[in-house]
């Protein structure tokens, strides 16, 4: 029998972890996410200005992006018509972004092909795959099957430190909570980090609100409207800045400090053969550890 790997509560919170890498500020991280929404509503429309800002290290739906290397996998278009759209949205080319109509299904390739393309470009932050339907392996639609096959994604999304956005499709029923409208079972919701539901609030009326739910990421409920002229989706009402997490590391990196400066205080005293008192190797702490401190906890 396997050993179970374990670590400890105080080990969890002393420990300096790399923090987690936002491309796109408050609504994608590293990670497995849904993009959501009923055929024809302008998904793809939204995945490629994602890109294309990703790609530009511009920003957008109003929030700053990490600029890198995006990968769009058009599965249901042809290269005329991602040629037609990119004209509609830009007049200079980026080298930063990669399109592709074909590739293999999950479990049968596509891990591989996603692998070596992050070989060749290390500088890769996102992938678009559109749609899940042209991926899938299984035709089977059951809790254990969609769960199955999206951890495939969410282990390579971890692997290799990027963002992996799936499109899918929404079902004809209508539901007080948009994610119950997800096509398939909820182990769909149930295995990603994040899920982006775009509603029109009139199907044809291209006023959209933008439902976004994640692990990472704050809840949220973005008003959109698709400009015909520019080709995109822009925010009609201002989004709530996200919360940093830089306090998190931070916080974490306080902690080992005073730890770490807590035992060599002891060791020093121990071996001076003086009377060890907490509160006063505390408040001996330099005092730049004082500052984090009361930046943080106070």
């Amino acid at each position: 029998m396997k050993k179970l790997i374990t670590r400890s509560c105080e080990e969890i919170m002393t420990t300096v972890y790399k923090p987690i890498e936002f491309v796109i500020d408050g609504l994608l991280a590293q990670g497995l996410y849904i993009l959501a929404g009923a055929p024809k509503v302008g998904k793809s429309w939204l995945a490629l200005d994602m890109c294309l800002s990703i790609a530009k290290g511009e920003s957008v739906l109003g929030q700053k992006t990490l600029q890198g290397t995006a990968l769009y996998l058009c599965l249901e278009d042809s290269y005329v018509r991602i040629q037609n759209r990119l004209y509609e949205i830009t007049d200079v080319p980026t080298e930063n972004l990669y399109f592709s109509v074909m590739s293999e299904s999950i479990g049968n390739g596509l891990e591989e092909q996603i692998e070596s393309f992050k070989i060749e470009h290390c500088g890769l932050k996102i992938v678009f795959i559109d749609t899940l339907q042209m991926v899938r392996s299984d035709t089977d639609s059951s809790y254990g099957s969609d769960y199955k096959e999206l951890s495939v994604l969410k282990a390579l999304a971890d692997k290799l430190e990027i963002a992996i956005i799936v499109v899918h499709h929404t079902r004809k029923c209508k539901d007080i909570d948009p994610f119950n409208m997800i096509s398939g079972s909820t182990g769909i919701s149930g295995c990603v980090d994040g899920s982006l539901m775009l509603i029109e609030n009139k199907r044809g009326s291209r006023n959209a609100k933008l439902f976004c739910v994640g692990r990472d990421i704050e809840n949220a409920e973005i008003n959109l409207q698709f400009d015909s002229d520019l080709k995109k989706w822009v925010v009609t009402d201002e989004p709530t800045a996200p919360k940093s997490k830089d306090n998190i590391f931070l916080a974490a990196l306080y902690v080992w400090f005073c730890q770490y400066h807590l035992t060599h205080f002891i060791r020093t005293r121990i071996m001076q053969r003086e009377r060890y008192d907490h509160s006063r190797a505390f408040f001996e702490l330099p005092e730049a550890a004082h500052r984090w401190r009361c930046r943080f906890f106070c």
